[in-house]
């Protein structure tokens, strides 16, 4: 089970827009409970793979900025 840190005021407004999403979309009306355990699903089952690409983009990110740094500390070396 993947779990996160969300807060619940964060967590309830989550809850609130899947409420939202099948009432506009699929013109039903599911209450707390059932918005819950489907906000449950999609975070057990998806939020790792979100998860995992967010870390891989932190990682490109660093690497590009240590690329970076590197060639900068090699600009600053004296000539001998």
């Amino acid at each position: 089970m993947f779990t996160t840190n969300v807060p619940q005021e964060k967590r309830r407004e989550m809850i609130q827009e899947i409420q939202n999403y099948f009432l506009e979309e699929r013109d039903e009306v599911i209450g707390e409970i059932a918005a819950e355990a489907f906000w449950e699903f999609i975070r057990d089952r998806f939020g790792p793979v979100f998860y995992n690409l967010a870390i891989k983009d932190a990682r490109d990110i660093v690497e590009q900025r240590m690329q970076t740094l590197e060639e900068d500390l090699y600009a600053l070396e004296k000539q001998q």
